[in-house]
């Protein structure tokens, strides 16, 4: 028989441990963020469905997205145990200088519609972390204003070639007066990809005040007040467009652009070359032939070809195939930095992440892009540590097991 006794204050008050209470909304929904999953449930809640679905979206049926993330979740990671994992370096060197997280913050499109505090805000948090940020030319705050946002951070600006080729040289040019280090051309936009998630909600940019999204409003207040009293949504040389995304690319970039316009690239440009949007190892070598100093092994989230390579499927291969003559990243699918981690050791020198950070974006502002890349940060030091590895350069094929 079990004697018991009516517990005395003196015990019961070490347990009594309430939390603190935190009066700032964001920080109180950013705390309860654990996983970049989270950050994206947030975003739903808070971001108008169209806006939220053009970010979360892929094309068509979403199969290569899908793909992607099922083969990070389903590959193996491999420990090696008994190993001093007492000092953890996750620094790596991206176009030869020194990054601290082996990521880059991608460039994604119209990024003041997610949130108001938009680019800014990303590139803001990318110097913090010590990491490069791609600004894309569909971004929604000028070249300028970025560098200026961040003058010290490591930037990068993203092209795509333009029908008008005067128009992409023009911004290529204020790119490198604005002491952007490297230049990153994407080749898989010949045409826009049917991602039919904005063709269903009729999204438009920036989204139309129509009955739907009126009503919408009325479950995102927050967004919309900042939508409306805020600078409105510009981008490249572009004040205001009324179609579909879709349509908007159809119209803008040029289906006609070949490997020999990498020559006329490297004729306005003497910087880093990235090329973005490579999916097999003989497109890799035939563009790092041509010149790239590095490439991004990416099917565009899976927002163009749906049923595209899996990047990381042929990552072996096109590693392989480049050798050290260039960088390969490798992006699309990356939601925790386990994943990340997979990626280095499977051949990446590094990853871009893009959804990951927009997610927190939609959360919580600059704060919300903050805790995704703390996020990230700390799950690659976990899994390193818990890996048997204490420096990037250690991780190799032998700690990822893929599915067959």
């Amino acid at each position: 028989m079990t004697d018991r006794q009516i517990p005395r204050w003196s015990e019961l008050k070490p347990l009594l441990r309430p939390k603190p209470l935190t009066l700032d909304p964001t920080e109180r929904r950013l705390s309860k963020a654990l996983t970049i999953a989270d950050l994206r449930a947030i975003a739903k809640r808070r971001t108008p469905r169209s806006v939220f679905d053009y970010t979360d979206g892929a094309a068509e049926r979403e199969i290569s997205l899908g793909r992607a993330r099922r083969l990070f979740a389903e590959m193996e990671l491999r420990p090696s145990i008994l190993r001093d994992v007492s000092d953890i370096d996750t620094g790596t060197t991206m176009l030869g200088k020194r990054s601290a997280q082996p990521f880059a913050f991608a460039p994604t499109g119209f990024t003041r519609m997610m949130n108001h505090e938009g680019e800014s805000a990303v590139v803001r948090v990318a110097d913090r972390a010590g990491i490069p940020y791609a600004l894309s030319t569909m971004g929604t705050t000028s070249i300028e204003d970025v560098a200026a946002a961040a003058p010290n951070a490591r930037k990068w600006f993203q092209l795509y070639v333009w029908k008008d080729r005067d128009s992409g040289e023009d911004l290529v040019k204020r790119a490198a007066s604005a002491g952007y280090e490297a230049l990153m051309l994407t080749v898989d936009v010949p045409v826009a990809g049917a991602r039919l998630r904005d063709v269903r909600n009729g999204f438009t940019i920036p989204p139309s005040l129509t009955a739907k999204t009126v009503l919408d409003a009325a479950s995102h207040p927050a967004w919309w007040m900042n939508l409306l009293t805020t600078k409105p949504l510009t981008f490249a040389s572009l004040s205001s467009w009324d179609g579909t995304v879709a349509e908007l690319l159809d119209k803008l970039f040029d289906p006609t652009m070949t490997i020999d316009d990498l020559a006329w690239l490297r004729s306005i440009w003497s910087g880093p070359l990235i090329v973005k949007g490579i999916q097999t190892a003989e497109d890799a070598r035939r563009v790092v032939d041509a010149g790239a100093d590095a490439i991004v092994l990416s099917n565009h989230g899976g927002r163009q070809l749906d049923r595209a390579p899996t990047p990381l499927r042929i990552l072996p291969e096109v590693s392989k195939a480049v050798g050290d003559n260039a960088e390969v990243y490798l992006d699309t699918g990356i939601m925790s930095g386990a994943d990340i981690v997979a990626a280095l050791a499977l051949g990446a020198d590094a990853c871009l992440v893009g959804r990951a950070y927009l997610y927190g974006l939609m959360a919580g502002g600059e704060r919300g892009v903050q805790r995704s890349a703390d996020i990230l940060s700390a799950e690659i030091r976990r899994t390193m540590a818990l890996l048997g590895v204490r420096q990037v350069s250690d991780l190799n094929p032998d700690h990822v097991r893929l599915p067959q």
